[in-house]
């Protein structure tokens, strides 16, 4: 979803060459793969996307992948790029870094201060790592390495099927099937009272081309704390409840919407703080709302056309 995103803007955009390979062309957890595709192809700048995802249920079901296989991605891409000389790196983190229990709105600087959310440590733990790691390129060899971190994200290209998906998909998928079969009630995971930050995915884009164009002086030098990772998000936050209310409505489902407090919520609020990105001078620009339209609208012509992603 992300990298489709990030090819939509560059492309847009008009400057670049652009160098990609899907996971059939390139798997970035083999580190001999990965080693002879840099060397092969010679990227000026690398965005790294790709990552292992999921939600509660995927979360709780595989950490051992989730773990192995985000910690291998960041691992080969990130050293291959210095071996060959990749002048701007930018690598895409996720807000589950933060402890559970972190102030609201949350900083960058809380980072590492507390215990993770249990359902997703092992993705949070591999994407602290890729932090740290380029972090530490930066300090030792000078490089310009970066990561920005995302709030929740969903748009074109989103994973819809119903036991890995993340919220906001995994309820756009629900309700356009209760909708479509009149289902008198749809079931949804916890207590619905989690506060939960969205931006969409084409904001997301914009954000990365934005970072990774910032100049050294301006996104901070090598070895600045203050400028290890940026958190990008929407600077507005939903509960659950609310959300799946307001999803019910796009997809114009009028029956019954029910909580299973027995399921895990998660963690109880998680919202960035994006005082720091705004400051350099992004915001994002989709309402949720919008969002979610064209997001249904696009889910609706994948079905019909038979091309929607399922796993």
């Amino acid at each position: 979803m992300v990298g489709q995103a990030i090819c939509r803007a560059l492309i847009a955009h008009g400057q670049h060459d652009l160098i990609t390979a899907d996971r059939e062309q390139l798997d970035l957890r083999d580190q001999a793969a990965v080693q002879a595709f840099f060397k092969a192809e010679r990227p000026d700048s690398v965005i790294l996307a790709a990552a292992k995802v999921g939600g509660i249920a995927a979360n709780s079901a595989y950490p051992a992948d989730f773990l192995y296989d985000n910690l291998m991605i960041e691992a080969n891409v990130i050293r291959a790029a210095f071996e060959t000389g990749v002048g701007r790196l930018l690598q895409l983190g996720s807000s589950c870094i933060y402890p559970r229990d972190a102030p609201q709105p949350i900083n960058e600087e809380y980072l590492l201060t507390g215990p993770l959310e249990p359902t997703n440590a092992p993705y949070a733990l591999a994407k602290i790592a890729g932090i740290k790691l380029c972090e530490s390129f930066n300090r030792q060899h000078g490089t310009d390495y970066r990561s920005v971190m995302p709030t929740n994200l969903y748009g074109p290209g989103d994973n819809f099927h119903p036991e890995n998906a993340h919220v906001l998909p995994a309820l756009i998928a629900r309700f356009h099937d209760a909708t479509r079969t009149h289902a008198p009630e749809v079931k949804i995971w916890g207590s619905g009272r989690p506060l939960r930050e969205f931006l969409h995915v084409d904001d997301m884009a914009t954000a990365c081309l934005f970072v990774l164009d910032l100049t050294p002086d301006i996104y901070g030098s090598a070895t600045s704390p203050t400028r290890s990772h940026l958190n990008v998000g929407s600077g507005q936050e939903i509960s659950i409840v609310a959300l799946a209310e307001l999803t019910a409505e796009v997809t114009g489902y009028t029956g019954c919407i029910t909580f299973d407090p027995a399921r895990p919520d998660g963690t109880p609020r998680k919202l960035l703080d994006v005082t720091r990105l705004t400051d350099l001078g992004w915001v994002a620009g989709i309402p949720l709302r919008d969002g979610i339209v064209s997001t249904y609208d696009w889910y609706k012509r994948q079905l019909f056309s038979g091309e929607i992603r399922q796993k």
